[in-house]
């Protein structure tokens, strides 16, 4: 049985793993952390981490980037792995991310849905046979209205994922309102949809002479990103100090 903190319990992810959890008999939450005890979720609820004392083997965080610092100490003084699920992380805390990792377990991905990670090595090794055959990359992202950021972090994946298995000869562009002129053997375009209630769709498009080939991710809940934690958490229980990604989750399943 793999005992579980999860920090930031009382959020809409905090309360959607701690659903599925209880559902699973592999895996219980023995702890929650967050700023007011206010449910009754099934477990002790600790409104400060360090008053938290409860043996575990894991922690999920689904909480918010001012609290990752004190999280990630946190783990390091305790020797506890972290799934570490907040976005929106500056340059200075994803060092410490890092720093981190040398001392603790830290799994940490642009994406934490199992069906996005496996996309993420498709379209490499797609990659490798159609780009390399004069195949045109396009990824078409499309999210709610109220999502701020754009390209999203996970189209953003998927273009790294392409680019690397090309020796990063490629360049992105977002927007080809301004340009007059064809496109270039060396882009990967990038385009943004903004609206309604869509929880996430990403279509990855290899468009050759005569031919197109599109892999296509559809979210229809946030608990996709829910269960990768999940599974996350168990792979990551007594693992040693590292910087893990969701792709070592899938592989190990392989």
């Amino acid at each position: 049985m793999v005992r579980v903190i999860m920090h930031g319990c009382n959020g809409h992810m905090g309360q959607v793993i701690t659903g599925l959890i209880k559902e699973d008999p592999d895996i219980e939450i023995v702890a929650g952390i967050d700023l007011v005890d206010n449910r009754d979720n099934g477990y002790p609820v600790f409104t400060d981490i360090w008053s938290c004392d409860t043996e575990a083997d894991a922690v999920i965080d689904f909480c918010t980037a001012k609290a990752t610092d004190n999280l990630l100490e946190y783990c390091v003084k305790r020797q506890i792995p972290v799934v570490l699920c907040t976005t929106g992380l500056t340059e200075e805390q994803l060092k410490k991310v890092e720093e981190a990792s040398k001392k603790v377990a830290v799994l940490k991905s642009a994406n934490m849905s199992l069906g996005v990670n496996l996309l993420l090595k498709l379209v490499k090794e797609a990659a490798r046979t159609l780009a390399t055959s004069g195949f045109d990359v396009e990824i078409v992202e499309k999210h709610h209205r109220l999502k701020v950021d754009a390209p999203s972090g996970t189209a953003l994946a998927l273009a790294d994922s392409i680019n690397e298995s090309m020796d990063n000869a490629y360049r992105y562009v977002y927007d080809r309102s301004q340009m007059r002129q064809k496109r270039d053997d060396k882009e990967i375009g990038i385009s943004s949809v903004r609206g309604g209630t869509i929880v996430g769709e990403h279509d990855v498009i290899f468009a050759g002479a005569d031919e197109v080939v599109t892999f296509q991710h559809t979210a229809y809940s946030k608990a996709i990103f829910g269960k990768g934690a999940v599974q996350a958490a168990k792979f990551l229980a007594g693992k040693g100090p590292g910087w893990y990604q969701m792709s070592d989750v899938i592989d190990a399943q392989n």
